[in-house]
Parts: structure tokens; sequence; C-alpha cells
């Protein structure tokens, strides 16, 4: 589903990610999270930015099963999540994402 999700997003984003992997795991860090993205938003990055290891966003799968009743449900929240972590990657905080409905 993750894998539908990064497929699902407009090429021209796609083309955009740079220095980035995706990642499936159980468990989060810390409660209450869907998804995590870790690294240096493409905002951020300047003339110096090289030789850095990739950013990561990660999608937890456990909190995810439990949050919905069914696949279809399950199949939007991932998209859902991996928007919001690709966004960050863009340099959009949590702030701007709710202001935009997600």
């Amino acid at each position: 589903m993750v894998t539908e999700a990064m497929d699902g997003l407009p090429p021209e984003l796609g083309t955009l990610l740079r220095n980035v992997v995706v990642l499936v795991d159980d468990e989060p860090p810390q409660p209450g999270l869907l998804g995590l993205y870790e690294g240096v938003p493409l905002t951020a990055r300047g003339t110096t930015y090289a030789g850095v290891l990739p950013d990561r966003i990660t999608i937890y799968r456990l909190p995810l099963c439990r949050l919905c009743r069914d696949e279809d449900e399950l199949r939007h929240e991932v998209g859902v999540t991996v928007v919001h972590e690709v966004a960050h990657h863009f340099g959009i905080g949590d702030d701007r994402l709710r202001e935009l409905g997600w």
C-alpha cells in the first residue's frame, strides 16, 4: 500500500524527491505516530548540503492497521500518511498541512 501511495503521487513531485528513502516499520518510537519524516527538508538545504545519509520517511504498519476497520480504510490512511510525510520532505509543517486539510 505504501508503494501504491508513492506511485500515486503526481510525477512532478516524484522527480523532486531527493536523497530520501521510504521504509515500513511495525511500531513507532513513540505512541500516536502513523509516520515519521527524519531529515533535512528541501527548503532547508543550502549550498553546503552534500555527503549526508538519505532522509527517512517511515510508515508505521501496526498503528495504521489498528486505526482502520477494513482494507479500504487502511489504503486511504496509508495514502494520507504518505502524503503527510512527503510534504514534510518538501518543507511543509504540520500547521500548514492542517490548514490545507491534511
